[in-house]
C-alpha cells in the first residue's frame, strides 16, 4: 500500500474522558543536541521551522560503524514553558512518503491545541532529503506500460520480468537496502527522541504510519506520551495480504465515485446513472490499450489516475474534468498531467521505498503460482485496481534481500492512543482499526460513518478534530464502548460540490488547501 479537500461541518462536539491521562505532561524543555538552522523549503521558512541533518547508525547491530543522515524539520511550542507537551513527530506513510514538511501539521489543530508541542518532521531513512536516498529505476513509472490484466501467457510474463528487474536493480543500494525494515525506522525515531532531548515521545502516525506507531508503541511503550493513528493498518496481514485487502474495498469505493460523476452529469456530462460512468470507463479503457492517448496514456495510466478517486475525495472534481475533456472532447492532456503528478517522471525514491520495506518486513509468496491465483480470484470480485496492485508489488516475488518477521504487535501495556478511521477507508480498509483497537485495549476508535476516505484527518471534519484537539491537548478519549466497533461516530468529510465555493472552518482553525495536501501527503498511489 503506498501512497498520495473539502471542510466538514463545524460543529464543535465534546469528548468525554476514559480516565485520567495514562502520562504526565512533558516535563520543561530541554536542550535539543541537534544542531538547528534555516530550511530550504518555502512551507516550512513560512511556517518558521527550523532544519537539520543528523547522523544515526546504518545498522543499529554495529552503532559505531556506518552512518546514514535524516532530514529533519522542527515547528518549536508557542505556549509558555509550563503548557509544553513535549515533542511531536509526523509520519505520513507509504512507506517511501517524505515527511519532512509535516512539521507544519500543528497549526491544523483546533483550539490552538497543536501549540503546546514541538512538531517535528522528517523524511526517514532512504527517503527525499536523507542522505542516502534509495532509487531503484527511475524510468520504472513511465507512460504507455504494458496492460495491467496478463489477459495472455506474454503480458504476463512482461511484467514478471519488469518487476524481478525492478527488484535486480535496486541492489545497487548496497548496505542500505538490507536495513530499510520497519525495525529500522523505530530505532531512528528513538535515535531522534535522543537526540531531542525527550524523556517520551508523541506521535503522529498516517497509513503506514500507523504501523510504524504500532510497533514503536509495542516496542517502547513507556516512551508514548500521546499517539494518534489515521487510517490504521491491520498489523496480522503484514504485507502481502494487506494488499489483496484493498482490492474488493477499492472496487467498492470506485462505484461510489462513479455514481457521483453521475449525479452531477450536468458538470461533466459522463452518464446520469453510475454504470454508464462505469461503462465509459471501460470502454475508454479497452480504446487505449491499442491506441494510447497522445501516445502516452494507455490503459495503466488511466487506471492509476482514478485510484485516486478510490483513496479520497480530494481531488474528484479534478479526475472527473479531466476524464470529461478526453472523453467529450478528445483532449488528453489533463489525464497526462493528473498521472504524472501522482508519478513524477524520472523519480522512483518513494517506490524504491515502498518496496525496500514492504518486501523485506515480512515473507512474500515465492511461488508465481500463488500469486496468480490469489490475483485473478480477487480480479473477478474487484477488476478495477487488483491486477494494477499485484504488479506495483511483484517486485517481492524476487527480492534481493531476506526478509524478516514481522513484529508481533502487542498494545496492552502502551498507554492510551486514538485511532481515526472512515468506514470505507479502502487503502487500509475499517477492519485494520477494529484490530488495533482491540490490540490496544486503552485505544478508542473514532469512525467517520461511511466515509471512503483515508488518512484524512485535521481537514475540517470538526467531530473528528476537535476529538483529536481534545486528546491532545488533555489525554481525554472518548468513552471506550462496549464489542468490536467505533466508540465515537463522526459524519464523514464531505463528498465535493462542484458547483460550491470552498468551504473554511468556523471555529477559526485554518484548513489545508487541497494543493498544500497534496505537497504533503501526495494524492493517490497505493499507501
Amino acid at each position: 500500500m503506498k501512497k498520495l479537500v473539502s471542510a466538514a461541518v463545524a460543529t464543535i462536539m465534546t469528548v468525554a474522558v476514559l480516565a485520567a491521562p495514562s502520562a504526565a505532561a512533558a516535563p520543561a524543555p530541554v536542550r535539543s543536541a541537534i544542531q538547528w538552522g534555516p530550511c530550504a523549503s518555502r512551507t516550512l521558512t513560512q511556517a518558521g521551522a527550523q532544519c537539520a541533518m543528523v547522523s544515526v547508525p546504518l545498522d543499529y547491530r554495529h552503532p559505531d560503524g556506518a552512518r546514514i543522515k535524516l532530514a529533519v524539520s522542527r515547528v518549536k511550542h508557542t505556549v509558555p514553558d509550563s503548557k509544553y507537551q513535549g515533542v511531536m513527530l509526523v509520519n505520513p506513510g507509504g512507506p517511501g512518503s517524505p515527511g519532512l514538511e509535516l512539521s507544519v501539521l500543528g497549526q491544523y489543530v483546533p483550539n490552538g491545541a497543536g501549540a503546546a508541542y514541538d512538531w517535528i518532521g522528517f523524511d526517514p531513512r532512504g527517503v527525499g532529503s536523507s542522505v542516502p536516498a534509495l532509487t531503484c529505476d527511475p524510468d520504472y513509472f513511465g507512460f504507455d506500460r504494458p496492460y495491467y490484466v496478463p489477459i495472455g501467457p506474454r503480458l504476463e510474463w512482461t511484467w514478471r520480468t519488469r518487476a524481478a528487474g525492478y527488484a535486480h536493480d535496486c541492489k545497487r543500494n548496497g548496505e542500505l537496502l538490507h536495513h530499510m525494515r520497519t525495525t529500522d525506522s523505530v530505532q531512528d525515531m528513538e535515535s531522534l527522541r535522543t537526540l531531542l532531548g525527550a524523556n517520551q515521545l508523541s506521535y503522529y502516525g498516517f497509513s503506514y504510519g500507523t504501523y510504524l506507531g504500532q510497533v514503536y508503541a509495542t516496542l517502547h511503550p513507556d516512551r508514548v506520551h500521546r499517539m494518534v493513528l489515521d487510517g490504521n493498518v491491520d498489523p496480522k496481514d503484514v504485507w502481502y495480504q494487506a494488499n489483496l485487502n484493498q482490492d474488493p474495498a477499492m472496487e467498492r469505493n470506485i462505484e461510489i465515485y462513479f455514481d457521483w460523476i453521475a449525479k452531477h452529469d450536468a458538470v461533466y456530462h459522463l452518464g446520469t446513472r453510475g454504470w454508464q460512468v462505469e461503462h465509459r470507463f471501460y470502454a475508454t479503457q479497452e480504446k487505449l490499450i491499442h491506441h494510447p492517448a497522445g501516445g502516452l496514456v494507455g490503459p495503466d495510466e488511466l487506471t492509476e489516475v482514478f485510484v485516486a478517486a478510490a483513496y479520497y475525495v480530494f481531488g474528484w472534481e479534478d479526475i472527473a474534468e479531466a476524464f470529461s475533456a478526453y472523453v467529450n472532447h478528445g483532449d488528453w492532456k489533463p489525464l497526462r498531467d493528473l498521472y504524472a503528478g501522482v508519478n513524477p517522471q524520472g523519480e522512483d525514491n518513494s517506490y524504491a521505498v515502498y518496496s525496500a520495506t514492504q518486501c523485506s518486513d515480512a515473507p512474500w509468496p515465492t511461488n508465481w503460482h500463488r500469486w496468480r491465483l490469489d490475483n485473478w480470484w480477487t480480479f473477478f470480485h474487484a477488476p478495477f485496481e487488483t491486477w494494477g496492485n499485484a504488479w506495483y508489488n511483484a517486485p517481492c516475488a524476487s527480492w534481493p534481500v531476506r526478509p524478516g518477521e514481522p513484529v508481533r504487535v502487542d498494545g496492552s501495556k502502551a498507554p492510551g492512543i486514538l485511532l481515526i478511521s472512515e468506514t470505507f477507508d479502502a487503502a487500509t480498509p475499517f477492519a485494520g482499526s477494529l484490530e488495533v483497537r482491540t490490540l490496544f485495549p486503552k485505544s478508542t476508535l473514532v469512525e467517520g460513518v461511511d466515509g471512503t476516505t483515508h488518512a484524512g484527518s485535521l481537514f475540517g471534519d470538526a467531530c473528528v478534530d476537535n476529538a483529536i484537539a481534545d486528546y491532545l491537548a488533555t489525554g481525554a478519549q472518548p468513552d471506550r464502548q462496549r464489542g468490536r466497533g467505533s466508540d465515537k461516530k463522526c459524519a464523514p468529510l464531505r463528498q465535493p460540490d462542484p458547483t460550491a465555493l470552498t468551504p473554511r472552518s468556523a471555529n477559526g482553525t485554518p484548513v489545508m488547501s487541497p494543493q498544500l495536501r497534496k505537497q504533503l501527503f501526495g494524492m493517490g498511489g497505493h499507501p
